[in-house]
């Protein structure tokens, strides 16, 4: 974000230096920096360094020119040769470890911005150290979201010169944006004075053909960054930034200037009244009505560095006094280049806020600031959107494989994928001599919500399938099937966690089927049938939480099947004395009913009966194998109910 590095920037540049200029040994490079020509002072101190002179603070001074002019990124290896070489500046080590955020360091970042929080002597920084620390943590995580927008460089107005700040005129439909395309250089960076100019899209939509414009006289200047235009509903307003060229006091750098559409020309821009003239206020933005009027400033009295400030337009042309937007915001990090989209919502780009290195682009939602991640993040400078319509819009980033320096991009969102959820399910019997199963058709299918609430029934076919719909959203049903004397065939089905990412689903509507099996068993009286996994501790009784969750199924076929009674017996090993094993046996299967007793099943329906170690399984028992097999739990059904 290398646009609005403002001529009298110098200023903080000159203090640095005021040791150097009372003693009137300025060198070359100092001079340079002291007036903020950062691009001419870089390639001198490189020259001193290069002639070994006062190597670690011409390497800082260096690092300095870089994150003065935007550049921050470039500056890690100066700021660490001036560490290492013992440069004599306190707030070094800060910047050196905005500079590895800047470059994806996140955990460098952190332990330098955690050594400044302890050792730092400017107390604005540490309290900033301590927030970019926690920040420079959450990086990692940032990194590693991922929403569901596509992102495409406006390739067809773009230059190696920067373009940003866009913004729509409504009268003509044109994208108004600041470039540095044409025009004398600007020492600060090197780059051309930035100007406003329009293009008229041939499609819309896109966002492509079109011829690139300048802006009339009146807004353009050539010794002046102008940039970030924002029009009044009607179109008969325009705001915009300008810097001033350096040569008058006052207003200092940049200020926010007005022209209003009469008579079929634009008046001559004029500063509007909530300037301040002892800092730069910049990237205005109107509101959808308006009224309100959004924009930046690093005036006294905010959370630190930028801050978003608010103005309501009166009937008279004037604003009222500004009102800063406060903490839940404003950082003592930089807030710039305020949005307002549609419905609405506030975007702003901001490097205080937890982001992916330099300034990111965040939204307010419910008075949260959320980061809006990747792809319209990055690790470098992305800022400035400006919503075209309802999820789509532009913004400006100096990310890797652009132009050069700053480009323009558009952002929409892509249309969610669909996937609509099946039970694809079958229906069998299962025939207890041989354990095979055969399809029932034409027999009904129930789907029942997690609360019990049946939702729909489908038919099985003749091969015993069928297919029940389910809701989109992550839910777990149950499926059931009833048929005269058998089991109530119950199974469980679930959406949760079976939806594919957007990346991975292959068309616009999706059919995921979940496959599922219902098996029916018929009823025969007397016939015993294990319940598995009832385990209990040495000589104890009591139900452990693995058995009652084996017994909560049992509890279930009791409840799908309310017509019989059952006994529940219990049985143990040979090992020990007949007389022990009998009554331990009986005090588990009568722990068991009570067990099912006390979750809503009638005790006339359950009975205990512990038969300790007199009807194994197998008689000959020699292994633990076969031990734990004779140790054993069972029901049985006594009585079928008409």
């Amino acid at each position: 974000m290398r646009k609005l590095l403002f001529v009298c920037a110098a200023a903080g540049s000159a203090a640095m230096l005021s040791s150097c200029a009372t003693t009137g040994s300025m060198s070359k490079a100092d001079k340079r920096f002291a007036r903020g020509e950062y691009e001419t002072a870089i390639e001198l101190y490189k020259a001193d360094v290069a002639k070994g002179k006062n190597i670690a603070m011409a390497n800082f001074r260096l690092a300095e020119s870089y994150r003065l002019s935007n550049r921050i990124e470039q500056a890690e290896g100066y700021y660490k040769a001036a560490l290492d070489g013992g440069v004599k500046n306190p707030d070094a080590a800060f910047y050196y470890g905005l500079a590895l955020k800047a470059n994806g360091k996140f955990d460098e970042a952190a332990t330098q911005f955690d050594a400044y929080t302890q050792s730092g002597t400017n107390r604005t920084l540490a309290a900033r150290a301590e927030m970019e620390a926690k920040n420079s943590r959450l990086g990692t995580q940032i990194v590693a979201m991922q929403t569901n927008n596509e992102v495409m460089p406006l390739d067809q107005l773009n230059t190696p010169s920067a373009e940003f700040s866009a913004t729509l005129m409504p009268t003509t439909k044109e994208l108004v944006f600041a470039s540095g395309r044409e025009g004398k250089k600007y020492a600060g960076n090197g780059e051309g004075f930035n100007d406003l100019f329009a293009i008229k899209f041939d499609d819309e939509a896109k966002m492509t053909g079109g011829t690139v414009r300048k802006l009339e006289p009146a807004f353009n200047t050539e010794d002046m960054h102008e940039a970030s235009a924002t029009y009044s509903p009607d179109g008969k307003m325009v705001v915009f930034a300008r810097s001033n060229n350096g040569s008058k006091k006052g207003y200092l750098s940049v200020d926010l200037w007005a022209s209003f559409f009469k008579n079929g020309v634009w008046e001559e821009p004029k500063l509007i009244n909530i300037n301040d003239r002892t800092a730069d206020d910049f990237a205005p933005v109107f509101s959808p009505d308006g009224q309100t009027l959004y924009f930046a400033s690093g005036r006294k009295g905010g959370q630190g560095g930028n801050d978003l400030y608010k103005a309501t337009l009166g009937a008279n042309g004037r604003f009222t006094p500004a009102e800063n937007l406060g903490s839940e915001i404003n950082t003592p990090g930089n807030e710039n280049f305020p949005a307002v989209a549609p419905d609405g919502t506030l975007y702003f780009s901001s490097d205080g806020h937890a982001g992916l290195g330099k300034l990111d682009i965040f939204m307010v939602d419910k008075g949260k600031v959320q980061n809006m991640g990747a792809p319209i993040n990055s690790n470098s400078d992305d800022f400035a959107p400006f919503f075209t319509g309802k999820d789509m819009g532009v913004f400006a980033s100096n990310r890797s494989g652009g132009k050069g320096s700053d480009d323009l991009y558009m952002f929409r969102k892509k249309p969610l994928k669909l996937v609509t959820f099946y039970a694809a399910g079958t229906l069998v019997e299962r025939n207890d001599k041989t354990g095979e199963t055969l399809p029932v058709a034409n027999e009904t299918v129930a789907l029942f919500d997690s609360k019990g609430q049946k939702l729909q029934e489908v038919t099985s076919g003749a091969d015993g399938k069928f297919s029940v719909k389910l809701d989109s959203a992550a839910a777990s049903y149950s499926l059931i099937a009833d048929r005269a004397g058998y089991f109530t065939a119950r199974n469980a089905v679930s959406t949760v966690g079976r939806k594919p990412s957007q990346a991975d689903l292959p068309n616009e509507m999706n059919d995921i089927k979940v496959p599922v099996t219902l098996t029916l068993t018929k009823i025969v009286k007397n016939k015993a049938i294990v319940v598995d996994n009832i385990f209990y501790d040495y000589n104890k009784w009591d139900i452990r939480p693995d058995a009652a969750t084996e017994l909560d199924k049992l509890v279930e076929t009791l409840t799908d099947n309310p017509k019989i009674t059952i006994e529940l017996s219990s049985h143990t090993d040979s090992r020990g004395k007949d007389a022990y094993n009998q009554t331990l046996s009986q005090k588990r299967a009568q722990s068991a009913v009570d067990y099912i007793i006390s979750k809503g099943v009638d005790k006339s329906r359950v009975t205990a009966k512990g038969y300790g170690e007199t009807r194994p399984v197998i008689k000959t028992a020699k292994t633990e194998e076969d031990y734990q097999r004779n140790r054993r739990t069972e029901f049985k059904v006594t009585k079928i109910s008409e």
